[in-house]
């Protein structure tokens, strides 16, 4: 059905993807939580084992958010180790999450910190009213 999602028609999509649009979820466990404030857009995403030097915070294509991590597993074994259990994973660990930001944010004022597991980043809003994006043509009765 090229002319709706999941049974509505293509227009309502802004109601159900604006904003948050996440542009990529690699199934990875760090989980995001997103809080509007007056004055600014927080950014909550679980990071166990991560340090801030395996973490990569980036704006592109003009508005999108990209965080991404990586950290190689430090243990080594010998070849004759036998696992019974895993469940902490073997090798590296990484994920990645895109989510596109609203118009109505300073860019050059994101900063990101992480603590305990939690990276946290602000994204500051910008308040300043933008100017009109309508403009009305004068109609005449000769071209």
């Amino acid at each position: 059905m090229a002319d709706s999602i999941f049974g509505h028609p293509l227009p309502l999509r802004r109601f159900f993807w604006s904003p948050p649009i996440f542009r990529e979820w690699s199934g990875s466990t760090a989980l995001m939580d997103w809080l509007e404030y007056p004055s600014a857009h927080i950014f909550k995403i679980n990071v166990p084992g991560f340090g801030k030097e395996d973490i990569k915070v980036q704006v592109e294509e003009g508005n999108i958010l990209h965080m991404k991590g990586e950290v190689a597993k430090e243990e080594s074994n010998p070849k004759e180790t036998v696992w019974h259990v895993a469940e902490r994973g073997t090798g590296k660990r990484d994920f990645s999450r895109e989510i596109e930001l609203p118009e109505n944010v300073k860019l050059d004022q994101i900063k990101a910190q992480v603590e305990n597991g939690v990276l946290t980043i602000v994204v500051p809003k910008d308040t300043t009213p933008k100017p009109s994006k309508v403009r009305n043509i004068h109609i005449t009765s000769k071209l």
